[in-house]
């Protein structure tokens, strides 16, 4: 589960560090049939098009965190979450089914959230194979023990585990650390001297270091704004 939880949490901050923008002006929503050709292009293996269903579904994640968790202090918090949900969606989707991307999505945003609340409530270390960890095809969540039947795609893994190692290198590159630090801590990365167990809210972070939530948020946005453009650099 520690391995599973932590790439998605590295693909989230992978897409937010080639994607990042101010989370308070969100891209435009796709029309129907924009969205019905990214989902055809996604489905056949486009990454741009898969870029742009979940770039342009970002607002879809910010409602369903405004709608359903209003009273959560850390809003930002579970719009990233959130976005783990809605990159799984991307990669899952089956577009010849007759249900539209944006309901499939959104069942998928709100499993992650529910995920992450339900690790706050038992904070425990113990693993048990039913205990839920990802989402299905048809966006309802499955357990260790589905995931251990089933073969791994291969060729996705290896693109990660690529994009994980520029990731790491970026972060030792273009990051001071304090920004080092609070990445660590806010995605549960293990690099060189910050290492953590769990993956903190801003509010957790801002409480550990004696800073304020704000101060935390800011850094993080510069962090990832440093990393998107060594991204884009792709050198």
């Amino acid at each position: 589960m520690i391995i599973s939880a932590m790439l998605s949490a590295l693909q989230g901050l992978i897409f937010f560090a080639l994607h990042f923008d101010n989370r308070n002006s969100f891209p435009r929503q796709l029309t129907a049939k924009e969205e019905r050709e990214y989902v055809a292009l996604a489905a056949n293996g486009d990454k741009n098009a898969m870029d742009m269903l979940i770039k342009h579904n970002l607002r879809l994640v910010a409602f369903i965190v405004k709608k359903h968790y209003p009273d959560f202090r850390d809003q930002d918090d579970l719009i990233s979450i959130g976005t783990i949900g809605l990159i799984k969606a991307a990669q899952t989707f089956d577009y010849k089914r007759s249900v539209s991307f944006s309901t499939y999505a959104g069942k998928c945003i709100n499993n992650q959230i529910r995920m992450y609340f339900r690790k706050i409530k038992h904070q425990q270390t113990e693993v048990y194979l039913n205990e839920p960890v990802d989402c299905d095809k048809d966006g309802n969540t499955v357990t260790l023990a589905d995931i251990f039947c089933d073969s791994a795609d291969v060729a996705q893994q290896a693109d990660l585990n690529i994009n994980i190692e520029k990731l790491y290198r970026y972060i030792a590159d273009e990051l001071d650390d304090r920004e080092k630090e609070i990445l660590c801590k806010r995605y549960g990365l293990n690099f060189q001297n910050y290492r953590t167990e769990k993956i903190l809210t801003q509010r957790e972070v801002a409480k550990q270091l004696g800073i304020s939530r704000s101060y935390v948020s800011r850094i993080e946005k510069k962090a990832l704004e440093k990393l998107r453009e060594r991204f884009e650099r792709n050198d």
